[in-house]
């Protein structure tokens, strides 16, 4: 199933078509057992919507499936991600912190951002004036409830600035957190099971509708599980309506490659759909 946020309220997409759901967000979302949940809302019968209507819906009023949650992120969770770091840290001399906290018990875990800083699908994320590096770092991203138990995935855009952190890895917070440096969407799929390992994610980068990067990679080659990840998150930390969690990204575009104002940046991942978002400068 797939659980979307937009200005008329919460659209549930299943093999039944699609539905209108009037409930608050965070409490709806805040499930033990969201599946079952929402099998259960089925149920009764809620509000249905046409295809046709539904989709108008989500084209012209979807928000970020965000409400009053944090967003963080995991680091350096796949080997490519860490050499990239390395590579952007060689001349500040930070290069061997990388090594480390990949072979590391312990994960790096870093907050990324609050629900108003965050686009939805379709909508701009920035890169910022002061980096000469940008770049987006596509990722799947979990939404953990308050229990910490992982009840649902989607995608997440973890906007970056290279130059910036490579200059100095204590600039990480100031390379990753500004206005519109996150995005997610455009659903929570919510699935009765784990997502499986071998599940996919694509990037595609546009330049003047012109195609300049496309990778992919599958999820089977981050080396923490996403048990693990959410165990360090929650170990310390409460987060009463959940969070969301970005778990790092193995999909680097080449060194010689920084992101452009009006580029677009479309991430898929298998069973969850396509995140869209064009760059923007902030004013």
């Amino acid at each position: 199933m797939k659980l979307y946020k937009t200005k008329r309220g919460a659209i549930l997409h299943s093999d039944n078509g699609y539905c209108l759901i009037d409930a608050d967000w965070d409490t709806l979302i805040n499930n033990d057992n969201l599946h079952q949940y929402l099998l259960g809302i089925l149920s009764t019968n809620p509000e249905s919507l046409q295809e046709d209507e539904a989709l108008t819906i989500l084209e012209n009023v979807i928000e970020a499936p965000i409400g009053q949650q944090e967003v963080w992120a995991a680091g350096v969770t796949y080997l490519r991600s860490r050499d990239a770091r390395k590579e952007e840290s060689q001349d500040s001399g930070g290069a061997s912190m990388y090594d480390k906290v990949y072979d590391a018990d312990r994960p790096e875990l870093f907050f990324k951002s609050l629900a108003h800083r965050v686009a939805a699908h379709n909508q701009h994320v920035n890169i910022r004036k002061d980096s000469t590096w940008n770049v987006p770092e596509p990722e799947l991203t979990l939404f953990i409830n308050s229990s910490g138990n992982i009840q649902a995935y989607t995608i997440g855009n973890d906007m970056s600035s290279r130059s910036i952190e490579g200059e100095n890895t204590l600039y990480l917070p100031q390379a990753k957190i500004y206005e519109r440096s996150a995005a997610l969407g455009p659903c929570l799929y919510v699935p009765e099971k784990p997502i499986s390992d071998k599940t996919m994610i694509e990037m595609v980068i546009k330049r003047n509708s012109n195609e300049v990067f496309r990778d992919s990679v599958s999820i089977s080659r981050m080396k923490r599980s996403l048990n693990e990840l959410v165990s360090y998150l929650y170990a310390e930390c409460d987060f009463k309506k959940g969070c969301f969690l970005m778990t790092g990204t193995c999909i680097v575009p080449p060194n010689d490659f920084t992101l452009n104002e009006n580029d677009e940046v479309s991430i898929s991942i298998d069973n969850i759909g396509t995140l869209t978002n064009h760059i923007a400068i902030r004013l």
